[in-house]
């Protein structure tokens, strides 16, 4: 399987295998100058990944502007779009972002999952991406907010599927709860699960992927680096944002040692891992530079032997 290989999802939209994830663009933890933001979109298009994940939380804004400016001239046929609703920004003088160090500060998240919040920050995308529409729209982290996603914010996305505005709705979060339920109880065609199907977690494979098959919802794979520790598992690496504990490190020493026997590199495995799953249709990583973009794309094409999976069975 190759990086730009297209996969057909339930509503017919074409995306890669590997595709473009966009926190970077905000400058999660650390700045990233605007230029390199082009640079990483172009390297991405050329390379073939044609899939694009977004948010207004990312940067309050700043990488959905910084997208459309980057793909300014290029043909709509050539690249698929993914947002996200229920932060609407709205203006504020005195909200420091301390995660995005390149956040437009003059404007705060507000948590709405109403539908007229829905409609509103589509609004509020597409004028910062400068794009008349957007093929997907993630529900975005409603982990306290799961019925209002399902009883407001569902019900008008699915209106706005039947009219065309949109051609198919998400749910994106990082826990698999929800996303299950709203599977169970909602007609959505994604999920975009972060961390939770990776080489050292595989939470969603008990009930969401399953849930995943059993209703045709196509699943995208992200942080599959669980945040570091699978691209490097050294003492104070990151696993889920936080330095991780003795046990999880050294169980990713553990995977590793078994691919390197194989002369496998960790990140190859961690980036195609997902895949072997058939609710997973791409797998989601985040860059900051073209260079990480041509990284990836090696890694990932990288062929894996079958007896290497079959070794790690028994650590994962």
């Amino acid at each position: 399987m190759k990086h730009n290989q297209k996969v057909e999802l339930r509503t017919g939209i074409k995306i890669s295998r590997l595709s473009l994830g966009t926190a970077a663009f905000g400058g999660l933890y650390k700045s990233v100058a605007e230029e390199d933001c082009t640079a990483t979109i172009d390297a991405a298009l050329d390379s073939g990944i044609n899939f694009i994940d977004t948010a207004p939380h990312y940067g309050k804004g700043v990488a959905e502007r910084r997208i459309g400016q980057a793909l300014l001239g290029r043909a709509r046929s050539s690249f698929v779009v993914s947002t996200k609703i229920g932060r609407l920004l709205v203006p504020s003088s005195d909200d420091i972002d301390e995660f995005f160090m390149d956040a437009d500060n003059t404007v705060e998240r507000k948590l709405d999952f109403s539908s007229s919040g829905v409609r509103k920050s589509l609004e509020q995308s597409l004028e910062k991406l400068g794009l008349d529409s957007v093929e997907i729209l993630f529900i975005h982290d409603p982990d306290d907010h799961a019925d209002e996603a399902i009883m407001q914010a569902y019900p008008e996305l699915d209106r706005m599927r039947s009219e065309g505005i949109i051609k198919a709705i998400g749910v994106g979060m990082n826990q698999c709860e929800t996303p299950t339920r709203v599977i169970k109880e909602t007609d959505i065609d994604m999920v975009l699960i972060a961390g939770r199907y990776s080489l050292l977690d595989q939470r969603a494979e008990e009930e969401l992927l399953p849930a995943a098959l059993s209703r045709n919802v196509d699943v995208i794979a992200a942080g599959v680096f669980n945040s570091g520790i699978l691209a490097n598992p050294v003492e104070g690496a990151t696993y889920d944002y936080v330095p991780a504990s003795k046990q999880i490190l050294s169980k990713a020493i553990r995977i590793k040692e078994v691919l390197t026997h194989h002369k496998v590199s960790l990140t190859s495995a961690a980036l195609q891992f997902p895949l072997r799953h058939p609710a997973v249709k791409s797998v989601l990583v985040g860059c900051r530079s073209a260079a990480e973009v041509k990284r990836n794309c090696e890694d990932f094409d990288k062929v894996i032997d079958a007896q290497v999976w079959q070794d790690l069975v028994r650590i994962l």
